[in-house]
């Protein structure tokens, strides 16, 4: 069977001469046009994406290994989404870069492509947009940056941020010295150096067997991402070559063990929403209720920050993904297929043992029900979700009463003012933050402490919203409550003063107001006005789906296969 390029490379006549004569103006010849598979190079690089500012160079070394191996590498661009620069929030974004994807690739003369993604949204559009058209593909990511220092320390990639702009907030930490920090935290090319939402999502990429093992953890700065690159091109032609597409990795099996790992590393929230998102494009049945079972009972055996002490260059030292993934073999289907060609477990088995420190063993985890928990009851009939790992044991079951802001601006103008009389048991509430009301569901879920609470030295308080937060966040914080208030979930009819259950162990999430009054507050509610009334923000309001559905748009849904009907002239 001839590849796919050769419907552009190999006809005679005017549509022929088109597809070779002006590629021959970047030095193509007759050996580029022969039948060799074409590989597309689908790059994420953009000086507004910092995290994937080294892209240019990890695209040289995909070619190396992609003309090394007898194919023909071609490099394409994509939106690129930088979630520290982007505004109003990268998430509104992660559904067009996935259409850019599909539709780049599918238009084009390519056989197969390799995916170059690290910042937090590129990976789970770049996998989004590859699985909707199901050409052979597997994923590079930009790594990790090194370890940042500030006066001793190390700094965790958002994570310290976080922290000492609470310190700044409370007085304990001057704002020179917060500004000082900045040039210390993120210092090498790559992604943030936590278990935030990008080392999550490469992590995850090895689960799905979308991406050759150790893709994860390796620094970006290191020598052997280079050498992981050239391998990743050359197994692209071979992919091409033994026709293994996405369709045959991404199985129900294969999302299983994601949600597993997911739980071993203490992964990002946005895992959750992504990997519901992406099963929908791979036509695979995943919902809340099985990422809740699947995760359940997974221990924390990763020691990483935001839930532990350590950084992903300590995490790569221990092993990586392939430690963690080999430590977990009783927990995991480990006869799925990867892009390797052989099983996940074949593709591990040779991997480090544990260290004990940064990766534990199943015999001694850091904690025990580490998955994401989904909740239920009246206030989230649909589902939230809450990362126990990185919350505080005590507030874990836990009943307050309600500081309702609706939306950020309210909350900014309000929460430091003492006349709202909060104390360590009051449950702060965020409303007109889901993939309709802001729209694009930032990550502003981890609500900043009000001022007096901080000086008096309380670190965390129960905190719930239709919003997402950073991967690299942390505190006892219920996001993704579905159905959205700006779609009339019950999140929108809370008011303060009311009471709010929180049961993380018993799954349960109730809003302490019978129901006759709910009644009465719903016949009172009235929609917001749509967030945007033209262009992309629209179509994103108008289909966008709720969050337990992964928040991709309704029409996008399943493969379309790669199929173009019609000639260009």
């Amino acid at each position: 069977m001839s590849p796919r390029s050769q419907d552009w490379f190999g006809r005679s006549g005017v549509n022929g001469f088109i597809g070779r004569s002006w590629l021959r103006n970047q030095g193509f010849t007759d050996q580029d046009f022969d039948g060799r598979p074409v590989i597309g190079i689908c790059s994420t690089w953009s000086e507004l994406t910092p995290c994937n500012g080294h892209f240019r160079e990890l695209a040289e070394h995909v070619k190396h290994g992609v003309r090394q191996a007898g194919g023909v590498p071609v490099e394409f661009p994509v939106m690129s989404l930088g979630e520290t620069i982007l505004r109003p929030t990268s998430m509104l974004f992660r559904n067009l870069v996935s259409m850019d994807v599909e539709e780049s690739i599918r238009a084009n003369p390519l056989d197969g492509v390799v995916l170059l993604c690290g910042c937090d949204k590129t990976t789970p559009a770049l996998l989004m947009g590859a699985a909707s058209v199901d050409l052979p593909a597997l994923v590079v990511s930009g790594g990790p940056m090194l370890t940042g220092r500030f006066r001793g320390k190390a700094l965790g990639s958002g994570t310290a941020m976080f922290a000492m702009a609470e310190q700044v907030r409370a007085g304990t930490l001057s704002e020179r010295e917060f500004r000082e920090a900045e040039s210390c935290m993120s210092r090498s090319a790559g992604h943030c150096n936590t278990m935030g939402t990008a080392s999550t999502m490469a992590c995850l990429t090895e689960a799905l067997g979308m991406a050759l093992p150790g893709n994860a953890a390796l620094p970006a700065v290191d020598s052997r991402r280079r050498v992981h690159a050239r391998a990743s091109g050359a197994r692209a032609v071979a992919l091409v070559r033994e026709d293994l597409r996405p369709s045959a990795v991404l199985t129900p099996e294969a999302f299983a063990n994601a949600v597993r790992l997911n739980a071993a590393i203490g992964g990002s929230t946005n895992a959750v929403i992504h990997l519901l998102a992406l099963a929908g494009r791979a036509e695979v049945p995943l919902d809340l209720d099985t990422i809740d079972t699947l995760g359940r009972d997974v221990p924390l055996l990763v020691d990483l920050q935001p839930s532990g002490r350590h950084l992903m260059e300590d995490f790569f030292a221990a092993g990586g993904a392939p430690t963690v993934l080999r430590e977990l073999r009783p927990l995991l289907d480990n006869d799925t297929l990867t892009v390797t060609g052989a099983c996940l477990g074949a593709n591990n088995q040779l991997a480090p043992e544990p260290d004990g420190e940064v990766v534990r063993h199943l015999a001694r985890p850091l904690t025990t029900g580490s998955g994401t928990a989904v909740l239920r009851g009246n206030l989230a009939p649909d589902g939230a979700v809450i990362k126990p790992s990185a919350a505080s044991a005590r507030l874990l079951v836990h009943r307050g009463r309600a500081a309702v802001f609706h939306g950020m601006d309210d909350f900014r103008a309000r929460i430091d003012d003492p006349c709202l009389d909060l104390d360590e048991d009051s449950v702060l509430v965020l409303t007109g933050a889901g993939p309709r009301g802001y729209p694009g569901m930032p990550e502003v879920g981890n609500l900043p402490l009000p001022r007096y609470l901080l000086e008096r030295g309380v670190t965390d308080l129960v905190r719930i919203s239709d919003a997402r937060m950073s991967g690299t966040a942390f505190g006892t914080v219920v996001l993704h409550v579905s159905p959205e208030a700006a779609a009339g979930g019950p999140l929108a009819l809370v008011r303060s003063g009311d009471l709010i259950e929180l049961d993380v162990p018993g799954r349960r999430l109730h809003l302490d107001v019978d129901a006759a009054e709910l009644a009465r507050r719903r016949t009172a509610w009235e929609p917001p006005a749509p967030a945007a009334d033209s262009g992309y923000q629209r179509l994103y309001v108008d289909h966008v789906e709720q969050a337990d559905r992964g928040a991709d748009l309704d029409f996008l849904r399943g493969r379309r296969g790669a199929l173009v009907r019609g000639d260009n002239h």
